[in-house]
């Protein structure tokens, strides 16, 4: 049996950039909300991910879509896929 990884889509995460101040890394963070079962109540929950810049193309501000991919550092296992919302714009 042969499975192939080249055909799976690939689910892309939209956040803001927090920090560019590492070489070829920005921290997004990614906010999700949700309805808390006993409270019933919408609730926001952040997270931050590190993602590989490789062209240093994002900045602090912008709105960037990422994918998760092979692990690059111990913490650093997305990759950008394209810069959404420029801060400059």
């Amino acid at each position: 049996m042969e499975f192939s990884t080249k055909n799976e889509k690939k689910d892309f995460l939209i956040g803001k950039v927090v920090s560019d101040k590492m070489d070829k890394t920005i921290v997004v963070e990614v906010e999700r909300a949700f309805i808390h079962k006993r409270f019933d109540k919408v609730m926001k929950k952040q997270k931050n991910y590190k993602v590989h810049d490789a062209n240093g193309t994002a900045q602090v501000g912008d709105i960037v879509e990422f994918y998760e991919g092979r692990p690059v550092s111990k913490t650093k296992y997305m990759y950008l896929h394209r810069v959404v919302k420029s801060q400059a714009n």
